[in-house]
């Protein structure tokens, strides 16, 4: 699985002029299931995102969680983090998850962050969805599992 993490002050998740999904302080969580993933990786990324110490303390220190400052995650699909751009100009997307399979890992991987003690929106997968964000910070990770 492939993640970027924003932490954010907002952010919110549009489909078809209607808000799906909206959180206030917390994470932007934008996901690619991968050709091979399963449960596993969901679970591994699951895992790491809740404990993922992005967020400051009193001494200005990134020393707390998502979960430490009672945040949530705004979880979107985004099956364009799969991309392959070393052949030419158009970048290929093969090594993302089938569809379907994608579709039931990015549930399952927002049902995970969940039972992590993470409140939980989502986006709508395979929709043209419009995202929202203030960016904290700026506060941007990549997480490969």
């Amino acid at each position: 699985m492939r993640a970027l993490i924003q932490r954010v002050t907002q952010a919110s998740v549009t489909v078809d002029g209607q808000i799906v999904g909206e959180i206030d302080q917390g994470l932007l969580v934008l996901i690619c299931a991968m050709e091979n993933d399963s449960d596993v990786q969901a679970d591994q990324m699951a895992a790491k995102i809740a404990k993922l110490r992005i967020f400051s303390d009193d001494a200005g220190k990134m020393n707390l969680s998502v979960r430490d400052i009672g945040g949530a995650a705004l979880v979107v699909s985004q099956f364009t983090l799969a991309a392959d751009t070393s052949r030419g100009n158009r970048p290929g997307f093969s090594a993302a998850a089938p569809p379907a399979e994608g579709a039931r890992l990015y549930e399952y991987f927002a049902a995970q962050l969940y039972a992590q003690g993470v409140p939980v929106q989502t986006g709508r997968f395979g929709a043209d969805m419009a995202v929202d964000l203030t960016n904290d910070g700026p506060v941007t990770i990549w997480i490969e599992i």
